[in-house]
C-alpha cells in the first residue's frame, strides 16, 4: 500500500491572531501604498492647479477660458480615479471585498444626496464620508468620495462642468477623515467629537473651495467681492472671504450643523457596523497556500487486497 498525497493546498489566512476579543482587535484601515500615495499626489496637484491657477494669473490670461477647462480635467481625472484604485491593487490594498465595500458605501452616498439637495445645503452624504473615511483610511476615502459624487451627479442630472471639480473636493473631504490623528486610542465619545467637529469644518472648506471654482469666472458681483485678475493675491483672498460670507455662509452652515448631527447621533452605530465589517473582511490579511495542511489520501494500487473495516478496528454492522 502506497501514500500518494493527492489533496490540494488548503487556503489560510496568514499570521492570524488566536481570536482576540473585539476590543482588543485593530480594526486597521486599507493602506495606501507607494505606488497608490504618488498617484494621490499627482492629482492632488492636478486640482489645486485647476482651482487656484486664476489667482496669480494677469489680466491678459483670458479667464472666461476657464470656464470651458472642465471637460479637459475630466479627462484627466478619471484616468488618475482609476490609475489611484489600480496602484492600490497592486499594493495589495485592495482586494474584491474592498471594491464591493466601496460599490457599496458609493450607491449609499449617491442616494443620500438628493435627499436634502436644494433644501439649504442639507446633504446627509457628508456625514457617511467622514465615517466611511476614518475606518477605511485615507485612499479609500478619495475614492470613495470622487466616485460617490460621480453617481451622484448621474442619478440627479447634475452632469455639468462643476462636477469634476465637486468629485475632487469630496475626496479630499473623505481623505481628510482618514488622517484624522489615533485610530487605536481615540474611541467612544471622543471620537465621535472629533469627527463631528471635523465635519463641520470639513463642511465649510469644502463649499468654500467650490465656491473658489465659480467666482473666478463669474463677472458682476460687485467691486467689494468680485474677483478681479491681476489684482495682490492677498486682496483676492479679501474679496473672497466677503464673497463667501454674502454668497454661501447659510447653505454651508446647514451643510455643518446636519453633518454633526448626524455624526453625534447615528455615527457610534455606524462605525461600529463599518468596523466590524472591515474586521471580517479582513483587509490586510493575505491569503496564501499552507503545504503543511495537506494531508495524505490512501489509494489502492493494482493488485493490492483492500482492507477490511476489522483492520482499521471497526465493526461489521
Amino acid at each position: 500500500m502506497s501514500r500518494l498525497a493527492n489533496r490540494p493546498h488548503r487556503p489560510r489566512i496568514a499570521n492570524r491572531p488566536n481570536r482576540p476579543s473585539s476590543a482588543s482587535r485593530a480594526d486597521r484601515p486599507i493602506r495606501i501604498g507607494p505606488r497608490a500615495a504618488a498617484v494621490l499626489v499627482l492629482v492632488t496637484l492636478i486640482g489645486i492647479a485647476a482651482f487656484g491657477w486664476p489667482l496669480l494669473a494677469d489680466r491678459q490670461s483670458g479667464l472666461l477660458a476657464h470656464s470651458q477647462d472642465a471637460p479637459w480635467l475630466f479627462a484627466a481625472l478619471l484616468p488618475l480615479l482609476v490609475g489611484v484604485v489600480v496602484a492600490t491593487i497592486a499594493d495589495d490594498g485592495m482586494d474584491a471585498k474592498a471594491v464591493a465595500m466601496l460599490g457599496v458605501l458609493a450607491a449609499v452616498g449617491a442616494a443620500l444626496r438628493p435627499l436634502g439637495a436644494g433644501t439649504a445645503g442639507l446633504e446627509p452624504m457628508f456625514f457617511l464620508m467622514v465615517l466611511a473615511g476614518r475606518v477605511l483610511g485615507p485612499g479609500f476615502g478619495f475614492v470613495l468620495g470622487s466616485v460617490t459624487m460621480f453617481a451622484s451627479a448621474l442619478l440627479t442630472g447634475g452632469v455639468g462642468p462643476w462636477m469634476p471639480f465637486q468629485m475632487l473636493t469630496m475626496g479630499w473631504f473623505a481623505l481628510g477623515a482618514g488622517l484624522l490623528p489615533g485610530p487605536e486610542r481615540i474611541r467612544g465619545r471622543a471620537e465621535l467629537l472629533m469627527l463631528a467637529a471635523y465635519g463641520f469644518v470639513g463642511a465649510f472648506a469644502y463649499g468654500a473651495v467650490m465656491n473658489l471654482q465659480g467666482w473666478t469666472i463669474i463677472p458682476g458681483q460687485g467691486q467689494a467681492i468680485s474677483f478681479q485678475a491681476g489684482e495682490p493675491l492677498a486682496t483676492n483672498l479679501a474679496r473672497f472671504v466677503a464673497y463667501c460670507l454674502a454668497t454661501s455662509l447659510g447653505w454651508d452652515l446647514g451643510r455643518a450643523t446636519l453633518t454633526v448631527v448626524l455624526t453625534l447621533v447615528l455615527g457610534g452605530t455606524l462605525l461600529r457596523a463599518l468596523r466590524r465589517a472591515t474586521r471580517k473582511a479582513a483587509f490586510d490579511a493575505p491569503v496564501t497556500f499552507d503545504p503543511g495542511a495537506e494531508t495524505a489520501v490512501d489509494l489502492p494500487l493494482a493488485g493490492a487486497r483492500p482492507a477490511t473495516e476489522g483492520e482499521f478496528g471497526g465493526s461489521r454492522r
